[in-house]
C-alpha cells in the first residue's frame, strides 16, 4: 500500500468514525430531547421526565463520552496506520 492510498484509508476510516459518532449525538440530543421527549417523559431519573433530563443534562454527558470514545478510537486508527507517536 502506498503513502497516497494508506492515507486515503486512513481518513475514510476516520470520516465513518466521525459520521457515526456525530448521528449518536444527534439522535440523543435532538431526538431524545426534543422528538421522543413525551414517549420518554413516562420515565423519570432522580425525580425529573427523562426526556427534560436528556434535554438538559444527558445530551452533555452523552457529548463527554463521545469525545472519550473518539480519542480511543483515533488512537486505534493511528496504530492501525502507523501514524502514533
Amino acid at each position: 500500500m502506498t503513502d497516497r492510498q494508506k492515507a486515503k484509508a486512513y481518513w475514510r476510516e476516520n470520516l465513518r468514525y466521525l459520521f457515526f459518532l456525530l448521528l449518536v449525538w444527534f439522535l440523543v440530543s435532538f431526538g431524545a430531547g426534543i422528538l421522543f421527549k413525551d414517549t420518554l417523559n413516562n420515565f423519570h431519573i432522580g425525580g425529573f421526565k427523562l426526556g427534560f433530563w436528556f434535554a438538559q443534562q444527558g445530551s452533555i454527558y452523552v457529548f463527554v463520552v463521545l469525545i472519550f470514545v473518539y480519542i480511543r478510537l483515533m488512537n486505534r486508527l493511528d496504530k492501525k496506520y502507523s501514524y502514533n507517536e
